[in-house]
């Protein structure tokens, strides 16, 4: 134990040559870099067990690498991929917290071949804003609401649902001011919440829009408060508001959708039933609209802002897709139109490399493991991280650079390993919406591509705020001019 822990400890005294070889955008606050935090093991593996200990650190007292984690984000990850490597431990939130980064060790905890690896792990940052949500589910009970909620994402809902968000995204797009400065990103956010009101719950926005939008903000960033109690003023009583204020508005509208039989996600997910005639009770429907509403507006949020900020900075990109949704006319495009964009799926893919809008995937141990030959003891509090994977010079090439190109047909770079991209989860967790989201975001961009042309200064680069899920820091000023 003593050498490892004093192996590692002088590699990170010395300055090891970097694992990524990855030259960052900007330079990370070093001060931690420079071991002042004592190297230990995580937990000492069992006697005879050839295991090896988990090394890593706790960080300042009390609120540990949280604040260097929020601040820096994907910098902050790759750092300690090149201090540790794929296996490590880290102190925040008052928790010792592993992470597992790179691609042998995510496909571990994300295929789950032993069922080690609990969604528990999001208890303890979003059980109290989106309680029982699916994605806080585990093994035969996930099963079971994952194969009713499929019901709402067949084939033919996605169509009706294309049907509902089109006209909604091009009369929203239409109404932007434009001019030299806007942000970007609030437009977005507010956009996607319309078009969500819209085709999950068949209604148009209401007065209750800037309420609802702001409990859902309130929830999803209360998740990583420091300060883990209802403090006035607080995040954290700000999330469990939020959560009330949500639960009484889907508690409101559920005895009509119960009745409707409407083509939206709400209705969808009222008559919904398995082929064993299992059903969702009102308290799953409520819990599982809560969950899906935020899901789909802020991932596609920030997904949307981050493809528009690549497209800004590559005008070649830009221009290439527009030409391509204008060659479809005016109408309003079905499911089949945007599926031909293809375009614009490379730009998305890319965009989705580079910033993944869920940087973090919590999981908790429910038996003793094992991760690349590490000793993880039951109890574990896990964070499977995209971070490293959409980096990796072993899978990407010049992997800091958009090269949409990288995932065409001729070089197919995301199929280096089966979890280089994972934007959207993998394993039995992995996304239930990515279609949905996937098609909303091209027939945003294509009503965008369409409407205007947007560029941001050569020296502008857009930085992103890690508190929660990934934001621009500043909106994203834009200079939007009408075509």
């Amino acid at each position: 134990m003593t050498s490892t822990v004093g192996k590692v400890t002088g590699a990170l005294r010395g300055r090891v040559p970097t694992l990524t070889s990855i030259p960052l955008p900007r330079r990370v606050d070093e001060r931690w870099l420079a071991s002042r935090w004592p190297v230990r093991e995580l937990a000492p593996p069992p006697p005879g067990s050839g295991l090896k200990p988990v090394l890593g650190d706790d960080g300042p007292p009390l609120v540990g690498h949280v604040p260097e984690m929020m601040r820096f984000g994907t910098e902050f990850g790759l750092r300690r991929h090149e201090m540790y490597g794929p296996v490590s431990w880290m102190g925040g939130f008052g928790r010792r917290i592993v992470a597992l980064s790179g691609p042998a060790a995510t496909q571990i905890a994300l295929v789950n071949k032993d069922k080690a690896f609990s969604q528990e792990g999001w208890n303890f940052f979003i059980e109290k804003f989106f309680e029982r949500g699916l994605m806080l589910m585990d093994f035969g009970e996930h099963h079971l609401h994952r194969r009713i909620m499929q019901q709402a994402f067949t084939r033919d809902r996605l169509n009706g649902y294309v049907g509902q968000m089109g006209p909604a995204l091009r009369e929203g797009v239409a109404g932007w001011a434009g001019g030299s400065n806007p942000r970007l990103y609030p437009l977005l956010k507010q956009l996607t919440l319309d078009v969500a009101t819209r085709v999950f719950m068949d209604m148009p926005p209401s007065a209750d829009s800037a309420a609802i939008n702001h409990a859902f903000v309130s929830a999803v960033r209360a998740g990583t408060a420091i300060v883990r109690h209802p403090v006035p003023g607080g995040r954290w009583a700000a999330g469990l508001h939020g959560r009330k204020v949500l639960e009484r508005y889907f508690a409101a509208n559920l005895p009509a959708k119960r009745l409707a039989d409407g083509d939206d996600l709400f209705s969808a997910l009222c008559q919904a039933t398995s082929e064993d005639g299992e059903r969702f009770t009102d308290t799953d429907i409520v819990n599982h609209m809560i969950f899906l509403m935020m899901a789909a507006h802020d991932t596609t949020t920030i997904t949307s802002s981050a493809a528009a900020y690549y497209l800004a900075k590559h005008p070649e990109w830009q221009e290439r897709a527009r030409q391509e949704s204008l060659a479809l006319g005016d109408d309003v495009p079905g499911i089949e139109a945007l599926e031909s964009l293809k375009t614009l799926d490379l730009v998305l893919k890319e965009s989705l490399r580079l910033v993944a809008p869920v940087p973090s995937l919590a999981r908790k141990t429910v038996k003793d493991t094992e991760v690349l030959g590490h000793f993880l003891p039951a109890g574990t509090l896990v964070g499977v991280s995209p971070t490293v994977n959409h980096f990796s010079p072993e899978c990407w090439t010049d992997p800091m650079r958009f090269d949409p190109e990288r995932f065409g047909d001729e070089r197919r770079e995301d199929k280096s390993h089966r979890y280089a991209w994972m934007p959207f989860g993998g394993g039995a967790h992995k996304c239930i919406g990515l279609h949905f989201g996937t098609l909303e975001v091209k027939a945003l961009l294509h009503e965008m591509l369409r409407a205007y042309r947007w560029s941001v200064p050569a020296r502008y680069t857009a930085r992103w705020d890690y508190v929660s899920l990934p934001i621009p820091v500043d909106g994203l000023p834009m200079r939007l001019d009408r075509r």
